[in-house]
């Protein structure tokens, strides 16, 4: 077990299982967490782990197949950040409205308190 963790760079499982640990941490902080910011953490674990599924993938398949992969993962990451983004601006948005960005405090968007 220990020589399928600690292959070394030239194996491709020692990358899909810090993939597998980076994105069963994303759906734990998804699942326990009731702050919209933990959702945030959670999802951009998740994305990092296919990123670098992806460019693990990439660096053992071919150069141009290592080439698409970098540059599909420099739009998972443009992605993850517009997503930061706009996320953050509606969880502003709410906190001005309501005092509270708890999740289970708020049930609609129209600025009605339960």
């Amino acid at each position: 077990m220990m020589d399928l963790l600690l292959g070394g760079p030239d194996r491709l499982a020692p990358y899909l299982m810090l993939a597998a640990a980076l994105f069963a941490l994303g759906v734990f902080a998804c699942v326990t967490r009731r702050n919209p910011v933990g959702y945030l953490m959670g999802i951009e674990l998740m994305l990092n782990a296919a990123n670098l599924d992806m460019v693990a993938y990439g660096r053992f398949r071919s150069e141009t197949a290592a080439a698409n992969a970098q540059v599909g993962s420099l739009f998972v990451i443009a992605l993850a950040a517009a997503e930061a983004a706009v996320a953050l601006a509606l969880v502003y948005a709410i906190f001005q409205n309501l005092r509270d960005v708890d999740l289970d405090k708020i049930r609609s968007l129209n600025g009605e308190e339960p």
